[in-house]
């Protein structure tokens, strides 16, 4: 008979190897696959993305910059122009590089691939946020044309990306780039935020902490060298310039109404009803479906029942079944009081 306390040291054993090995970022895995260099066709597809991302922020991109933003010797870069030069998919003007129609076309496929994967991981998955991009760098490579239009068909063609970036449809149309950075509101000012740019990746961790998300609407309140402090979505937001360059935001007329601060379930006493008026932008991926799987849709009635003895869990009473929430899920839920009369 198997000792039970030697099975249980061998399951603990086992289970803290998988951990160490396959833990996202850190485990063996992850740092093995850090070393592993870029396939030499990685290395050209990537090439062709920042051109096109040059040229469609309207900035000129030379050898020097290219090799810069790949992270490459100068003369590893000049080899790939070289080869991207022979296949037709690139051109030289000047000190600056550009692309040809072809290697626009390519560009476009690689970027609707990337996108597309972001906007996968954001709507179906519970990856963090901070990883989308490096998962989606990885695959872009990998994705064959008829797989990319197959997840496009399954996600209803998205047109925006979780980071407010338009997906190229399979065409390769795409509309210019409009708005402004977040730092060039004047006080007072209203926009909403149509993007996040998520690179590097420490920056854009701050950004989500912040609670911005696209669509959030924001109101510059002061501005000085060291630091911004604004409304977003009614709740005041502390950034460094910086960091605030990373959000490009679409201003709103003059005589829009200021943002109230919005309430949210964990408002609500024991006790307290309301209306759910929406979640917010910044809940994505798996944490958005489940509250919409419990009901949590606009015009739905919760009531507040029971707080936990440390505050939380809340049980909320949702289309008559009690369920518990933390402050966590309940602040992405916002609402509308209901009066005593009214609630149910």
């Amino acid at each position: 008979m198997v000792d039970p306390a030697l099975a249980l040291l061998v399951f603990a054993l086992v289970v803290t190897g998988l951990v160490g090995l396959l833990w996202p970022r850190r485990g063996l895995v992850a740092r093995l696959s850090k070393l592993v260099r870029p396939t030499w066709r990685t290395r050209l597809e990537d090439a062709l993305k920042r051109l096109y991302d040059a040229e469609y922020s309207v900035k000129p991109c030379s050898l020097e910059s290219l090799a810069g933003a790949l992270e490459i010797s100068r003369t590893r870069a000049v080899k790939l122009v070289a080869h991207l030069e022979l296949v037709g998919l690139v051109r030289s003007a000047g000190p600056a590089l550009a692309l040809t129609d072809r290697g626009r076309a390519e560009a476009l496929r690689i970027v609707r691939s990337h996108r597309l994967w972001e906007r996968y991981l954001a709507d179906r998955t519970g990856v963090s946020p901070a990883d989308w991009h490096d998962d989606a760098e990885r695959r872009e490579h990998t994705m064959s044309p008829g797989v990319v239009e197959e997840l496009a068909s399954a996600m209803g063609h998205p047109l925006y990306d979780p980071h407010g970036d338009p997906i190229p449809t399979a065409r390769g149309d795409l509309p210019p780039q409009s708005g402004i950075a977040l730092t060039a509101l004047r006080p007072g000012q209203q926009a909403t935020v149509v993007h996040l740019e998520d690179e590097p990746r420490e920056v854009y961790e701050q950004i989500v902490a912040a609670g911005l998300a696209p669509r959030t609407q924001v109101q510059m309140l002061d501005a000085t060298p060291q630091r911004l402090r604004f409304t977003a979505d009614g709740h005041q937001r502390v950034l460094k310039p910086v960091v605030a360059t990373n959000v490009t935001v679409a201003p709103l007329p003059a005589e829009a109404v200021p943002h109230r601060p919005l309430e949210t379930l964990s408002d609500l006493h024991p006790g307290e009803s309301a209306s759910v008026i929406e979640i917010a932008p910044a809940c994505q991926g798996s944490h958005r479906r489940r509250l919409l799987d419990l009901g949590l849709v606009p015009g739905t009635v919760v009531r507040a029942e029971l707080r936990g003895a440390f505050r939380e869990p809340v049980a909320y009473r949702i289309r008559g079944a009690l369920i518990a929430l933390r402050a966590q899920q309940a602040d992405w839920v916002r609402i509308e009081r209901r009066s005593p009369t009214g609630a149910e």
